[in-house]
């Protein structure tokens, strides 16, 4: 089993990109690892993608030497357990409020003595048996777990649940806080900027790394300046949109 280079990179402080994917077709995860993204986060939350796609392009993403990560629809613990089991880098939970909320994904996502994730190797993850028991302890360590703050009651227990421990990245997510906070989709609102800069400086002092979300280069670079290391950056479908107007526009004018 290759070491998860996403964990290895955060762990030494290093900055890592990556867009949303939302389209079925492998090529499109092949191309983000050419094009020299970190990760690829497979969309099963807001995208229409079921999990035969989705095992499909975690190994499209072991091709190219890049990490897999698979957000879920919800915190659940079956779900969970599939995202990982299909062969993921890492799975990422939406919504979570509590200390207890994020105490469950990490029972979810581990296997004991750090939680209690189903136990099967016949899996794409278990490499079909071939690894043997040994790599239950490897999964262990090397399976990344993100969780989503995204509302004002997330944002209040902040504290209680950076304290969880096996929990690898906090991702603020700004369009649903942006929408707790009565501003839907306003994220370059100022309320939006300081409340998250104030919980990225939370989350960096205990230790754990931030993760937000950036629908273009000056936004990303507004986060890493301000301490995030966990950059989604765009989503697949939007990247294609944007790159078509620009072919149309050069064109017709």
């Amino acid at each position: 089993m290759e070491e998860n280079q996403v964990k290895r990179k955060l762990q030494q402080g290093e900055v890592v990109i990556g867009p949303f994917i939302n389209c079925v077709y492998p090529a499109f995860i092949e191309i983000c690892g050419y094009a020299g993204f970190d990760f690829a986060i497979i969309d099963m939350e807001h995208g229409p993608l079921h999990t035969l796609a989705a095992e499909d392009l975690c190994r499209a993403a072991d091709c190219v030497g890049l990490s897999a990560i698979v957000r879920v629809r919800k915190n659940d613990a079956p779900q969970i357990q599939r995202a990982l089991d299909i062969g993921s880098a890492g799975v990422q939970v939406p919504q979570i409020e509590t200390k207890t909320d994020a105490e469950a994904v990490v029972s979810s996502a581990k296997y004991y003595p750090l939680g209690s994730r189903g136990l099967s190797l016949n899996t794409r993850a278990g490499m079909y048996t071939a690894a043997g028991t040994e790599i239950i302890s490897k999964l262990n360590a090397q399976s990344l777990i993100i969780v989503h703050v995204e509302g004002k009651k997330g944002i209040e227990n902040l504290e209680e649940i950076v304290s969880v421990p096996h929990i690898d990245v906090i991702f603020l997510g700004p369009y649903d806080l942006s929408q707790s906070l009565g501003i839907p989709g306003q994220v370059g609102d100022a309320r939006v900027i300081q409340l998250m800069k104030e919980s990225v400086t939370k989350i960096r002092q205990s230790q754990k790394a931030v993760g937000t979300f950036a629908d273009n280069p000056e936004m990303a670079k507004l986060w890493i300046d301000a301490g995030v290391q966990y950059i989604a950056l765009g989503v697949d479908v939007a990247i294609f949109l944007r790159a078509c107007q620009a072919l149309v526009k050069a064109v017709r004018s």
